[in-house]
């Protein structure tokens, strides 16, 4: 009795582990999740976006779309933005690959660390065309995404940095100086008259006024002396009102650069000489009877020279850097401003 009541059984369950089967075999897969293998940023509303905002800890960067079509780093006094890097990193964006749906359940949504580190891709309304929220990196590489109004989350292929630096966006060329259009460049010193060098075509052989015996202009001299200038790019900016700014004006050397098209850019550069200054608490020599072998000598400090800031002007009006002159005070490299010539004898070499 007991047998049969086994066998009975079993070929119950036998049964009921058939229609299961059937039953599941008769439903449809689930369907994938459609954004599995797209690109993780929108390349339709990336190219259309007029503003474009990225958060971090705190800190907001904007760039804006002007109405030619270039942009600028509203967040850094409204100067040109840097437009290769923001193109590449929407390219970063597109290249990008969603890998796979991570989750839907809210705890384990929590763990992947969504705070405020958003991409921003707005209309000029400030509505949004493509927005998401970033998570921590995965171990295994990768970034966890999650785009506004879904609670769900992704894995995306992304590596790309989200620089949350204001200046680090703006463009830090000053200027674009072609050495073949240069037809005459006139130097300054720090004593004597200036000198200028010029040429009548572009192959031409510089010449000097004035010149100097037993010498010629020196090529690779102005060459060098063009490539620094001509591709001109700021490291820092300061307040016009900075004192820094009214002491570097107060000991400007002056290169002044004429075209074939005659027109002419101005690029003058100073900064705040190094000082020498007695030592708060030293004791100066007293003059009177006192023994020169017994004098205390004075002690002083240096006190290091300031920022190199440089000061353009061109004679198109309608230049861009004359308005950018109008906004901050440029800082440049320190080499830039002591790799000039120093005295007229640099720009001449023996005559052969």
């Amino acid at each position: 009795m007991k047998l049969k009541a086994l066998v009975l059984t079993v070929a119950v369950l036998a049964v009921l582990s058939a229609v299961a089967f059937w039953a599941n075999r008769a439903q449809s897969p689930a369907a994938a999740d459609p954004r599995i293998g797209e690109p993780l940023g929108d390349p339709t509303a990336i190219e259309k976006a007029a503003i474009v905002r990225l958060s971090d800890q705190g800190r907001t960067i904007v760039l804006t779309r002007a109405p030619d079509g270039s942009w600028l780093d509203t967040s850094y006094f409204g100067l040109p933005a840097d437009f290769s890097k923001l193109a590449g990193f929407a390219g970063d964006l597109v290249t990008a690959r969603i890998q796979r749906l991570v989750t839907v359940n809210p705890d384990r949504m929590a763990r992947l660390e969504f705070k405020d580190t958003r991409i921003e891709f707005l209309d000029a309304a400030g509505r949004a065309l493509w927005s998401a929220t970033l998570g921590r990196s995965a171990d295994s590489g990768g970034r966890f995404i999650r785009f506004d109004g879904e609670d769900r989350a992704y894995l995306a292929n992304l590596n790309a940095s989200l620089d949350t630096e204001p200046r680090d966006w703006a463009s830090a060329q000053l200027l674009d100086l072609k050495s073949d259009d240069v037809a005459s460049v006139e130097v300054g010193f720090d004593q004597g008259a200036p000198v200028t060098v010029m040429r009548t075509a572009k192959d031409g052989p510089w010449t000097a006024a004035p010149a100097s015996a037993g010498h010629k202009v020196s090529a690779d001299t102005v060459s060098s002396l063009l490539a620094s200038l001509g591709a001109l790019r700021f490291s820092d900016t300061s307040d016009l009102a900075d004192p820094q700014v009214a002491a570097a004006k107060r000991h400007l050397r002056t290169v002044r650069i004429t075209s074939f098209q005659g027109r002419t850019t101005v690029i003058s550069m100073g900064r705040k000489p190094e000082e020498k200054m007695l030592k708060s608490g030293s004791r100066k020599a007293e003059s009177g009877n006192a023994r020169p072998d017994t004098m205390a000598a004075p002690e002083y400090e240096t006190i290091p020279a300031g920022p190199v800031y440089v000061f353009i002007t061109s004679s198109d009006k309608g230049a861009p850097i004359n308005g950018l002159m109008q906004k901050r005070a440029f800082q440049v490299d320190e080499y830039t401003f002591t790799s000039l010539p120093q005295k007229p004898a640099d720009l001449f070499e023996p005559a052969k």
